[in-house]
């Protein structure tokens, strides 16, 4: 896979509201449930003094029945005056319909040619269903490109550097933190994290604060890439912010 064809992608998610109370009445009876279901499966994570409103607060964002989208960064490897330059792209904000409607443009634009793939750290448990389920909910045509429905799974056009550092172990989980330590890659970890960007956004709304920390995880994810394929990698301080 040539890198210039990759497409690197990381998204942030919130709860869908800053209080399990702010939520439709039927969105809290099924949260409830569910959050019942965890605490009885997972006592050491979820004790019995964690109420339904803190657990919403702290765990909705992962879930897209629950959570919604507040920024999706993309990023690829372009050669120009034989340099490589790393272009990257932010879609933010509060109205998570069009931030979707963007990207999924984006994505079909992308994938009009067959070289061409997605790649991210996590990107098939997390990133891509996220996205599908909330386009469905918002009334979004999923782009082909990662609309999985029929396809085989050589079909599917996505790379995903927490599985290729699996090397086929499939009980083996190592966050994107992790491997940017171990692999000697700047971490972008240096502000915020995944767990603090609810708070950020409820209490400030800073998105730009978020896509700052998103682009950094795109980078970060491609650079990984790059080590694993015995590529050589970017120069961080040639990065071109694309508006």
């Amino acid at each position: 896979m040539k890198p210039e064809n990759i497409l690197f992608l990381d998204i942030e998610t919130v709860p869908g509201g800053k209080s399990l109370e702010e939520m439709p009445l039927s969105v809290q009876t099924v949260w409830e449930e569910k959050f019942k279901q965890f605490k009885s499966r997972n006592p050491d994570r979820y004790p019995d003094e964690l109420s339904p409103s803190q657990g919403f607060e702290r765990e909705a964002g992962i879930f897209a029945e629950f959570g919604k989208v507040v920024c999706v960064s993309v990023g690829h490897i372009v050669f120009q005056d034989g340099k490589k330059i790393f272009r990257v792209k932010s879609f933010k904000g509060h109205d998570e319909r069009l931030l979707l409607a963007e990207v999924a443009q984006m994505l079909t634009n992308w994938g009009d040619k067959s070289t061409r793939t997605i790649c991210g750290h996590n990107v098939k448990e997390f990133d891509i269903p996220f996205l599908c389920r909330r386009m469905i909910i918002k009334d979004i045509v999923i782009p082909e490109i990662i609309n999985v429905a029929g396809k085989k799974p050589w079909e599917v056009r996505f790379l995903d550097t927490m599985e290729l550092w699996k090397f086929g172990d499939f009980k083996h989980y190592s966050s994107l933190k992790l491997l940017t330590a171990v692999l000697g890659i700047p971490s972008p970890k240096d502000d915020i994290d995944g767990s603090m960007v609810g708070k950020v956004y409820y209490e400030t709304g800073d998105v730009d604060r978020i896509a700052v920390y998103c682009e950094k995880d795109v980078l970060a994810t491609a650079q990984v890439y790059l080590k694993l394929n015995g590529l050589e990698l970017l120069d961080p301080d040639i990065v071109a912010h694309v508006e």
